[in-house]
């Protein structure tokens, strides 16, 4: 069996039996953590010699749109409405398979270097089987682990279609899934649906959605927030006829009320939090705080490639930053006086990105810690940089300090897949271009449009 020992490192395992390891030993062996120590002795193994090197759980993505991954930049300005007008009911009806295939394999490309192992990669823009064929052979070709989420376009209905409000998820589509691709969950590729909800559907599609899910015991998302639901009561509505449970992930929920939020959690769903482009859309505060005083695990992601950066250091320090200073006022007005300490670590911050991701998609029995027994999804950050010396608290550094640029090593499912700073993509140049024409034509395409022209 081939082994690997990385030798030297200071390890955060993130798992509360191991600890922090100022100096340790990580063994792989084939895909697995064999062992975590001080000091390992593995003569046949090799060695990957970090001394200077912080290693952490491979992170986790909690929600991205990899298949806008040739549109960056473009919807840096954009206000909730104008990205539901431009993306969904434009941009989005242009996308060829193809293009769907290269903006996943190079956005999977990006999280790797970035230091992100897993992607829960949320799609919706399925508007043919050969679209959701072609962005799930992207992230396989990519080689990320992912959780695929399954969703649906937005388009304007032509003459004679249904509103998307009214259109349940494609059930044959999704039991072809199920039976062929996704038939074993053992692979680095795993299954799930990005259903609409109370806010994007009729309360009876989110039934029947909701249904599907448990029946094939489906990892279920809904994106809440961005305007005035279709069902305003909606969750009250699932809650009350128990629809709510572990299959449940919310994505934003900014306005759903603080009382509702803790049932919600309390009967198994959980939530995603994409800080950065809430502010930008205005979705009010995150719900951070909410969740973390109720004890629930939360996930944070991205979200929109062509608004922000998809690196997950910013994320974590953006998110942690922003709930810091809403506590901080909510203290300061309720009390008089600002608290004495941060309600939320940066160690909370790391939990958001490795153990509670893992939990919330389904993937804590294989990854999120450096425990042995679980898959070696693995990163490196380098501490002889400028930006990371002197380190003096491991888990600060990491959150507060670490960047693209320090991300030195990368291991998925004990595969190295970036070594030495560089990523380990064949043709990456040819990636590059391929995604560059791809949203050259788009957006020629786009201007030609009618309406646009109108």
């Amino acid at each position: 069996m081939l082994r690997k020992l990385i030798k030297g490192a200071a390890i955060v395992s993130m798992d509360t039996a191991i600890g922090d390891l100022p100096k340790g030993d990580v063994l792989i062996e084939g895909d697995r953590i064999a062992a975590v120590a001080p000091s390992i002795a593995a003569d046949d193994a090799e060695v990957i010699d970090a001394s200077q090197m912080l290693l952490l759980p491979g992170l986790i993505n909690g929600h991205l749109h990899t298949w806008q991954t040739g549109l960056r930049g473009l919807a840096a300005d954009w206000t909730v409405a104008g990205y539901m007008q431009a993306m969904h009911r434009g941009l989005a009806t242009l996308f060829r398979p193809e293009d769907i295939h290269i903006a996943n394999l190079v956005g999977a490309l990006n999280q790797i270097n970035n230091g992100a192992t897993t992607l829960v990669d949320w799609c919706h823009n399925n508007p043919t089987p050969a679209h959701s064929d072609a962005a799930v052979q992207g992230l396989a070709d990519a080689g990320i682990r992912a959780l695929f989420l399954h969703g649906s376009p937005k388009p304007d209905p032509k003459p004679g279609q249904k509103h998307f409000s009214e259109v349940p998820m494609p059930r044959g589509e999704v039991e072809r899934f199920c039976k062929g691709r996704f038939a074993s969950r053992d692979g680095l590729l795993t299954f799930g649906l990005a259903i609409l909800g109370p806010y994007y559907s009729t309360y009876e599609v989110t039934e029947q959605d909701l249904a599907l899910a448990r029946e094939l015991d489906l990892f279920a998302s809904m994106h809440v927030g961005g305007g005035k639901g279709m069902v305003p009561d909606g969750f009250e509505r699932l809650l009350a006829d128990g629809l709510v449970d572990r299959h449940l992930t919310i994505v934003h929920g900014n306005d759903i009320a603080p009382d509702t939020v803790r049932r919600i959690a309390d009967r198994g769903g959980t939530f995603t939090v994409t800080a950065e482009i809430e502010l930008q859309m205005g979705y009010g505060d995150p719900l951070t705080g909410i969740l973390h005083e109720h004890k629930a695990p939360i996930s944070i992601g991205t979200d929109v490639e062509p608004a922000v950066g998809s690196d997950l250091f910013t994320c974590m320090r953006l998110t942690l930053q922003h709930e810091r200073n809403r506590g901080i006022i909510e203290t300061l007005e309720r009390t008089g006086s600002r608290p004495q300490r941060s309600a939320v670590t940066c160690r909370d911050a790391l939990a958001w990105v490795t153990t509670d991701a893992a939990k919330i998609a389904g993937l804590d029995d294989r990854v999120g810690s450096i425990t042995p027994g679980k898959q070696a999804d693995v990163v490196l950050l380098r501490t002889d940089a400028l930006n990371m010396t002197p380190m003096r608290d491991l888990v600060g550094c990491a959150v507060m300090q670490a960047a693209t640029a320090n991300v030195d090593t990368v291991l998925i499912a004990g595969r190295i897949v970036k070594r030495a700073g560089r990523l380990l993509a064949d043709d990456l140049a040819g990636k590059l271009a391929r995604l560059q024409s791809s949203g050259d034509r788009i957006l020629a395409d786009f201007e030609a449009l009618p309406t646009r022209a109108a």
